[in-house]
């Protein structure tokens, strides 16, 4: 275990001033998968964690799965406005 760095749960735990001065090295293990609680007086206040990198979102995927009827955008009834409104 690093000099400064205590496990909590399995993740390491480091004090803010800790972090503040050595937050170089703790991204660096941060984006090799490993989280690392931040603590101020001992009591945890934060937590680093790598991102999740999202996957390219491809456009018409799910192309007629859906279908969407001719009066969708019509007005609605007054009972049902009038359950919206009170």
């Amino acid at each position: 275990m690093t000099k400064g760095l205590a496990k909590l749960g399995g993740m390491a735990e480091v004090g803010v001033h800790k972090a503040k001065t050595e937050l170089s090295k703790l991204l660096k293990r941060v984006a090799m998968g490993e989280e690392i609680i931040i603590t101020r007086n001992g009591e945890p206040v934060a937590k680093l964690v790598p991102i999740e990198v999202r996957k390219e979102r491809v456009f018409g995927l799910d192309a007629g799965l859906v279908e969407i009827s001719e009066d969708f955008d019509d007005p609605l009834p007054d009972e049902i406005l009038e359950l919206f409104e009170s």
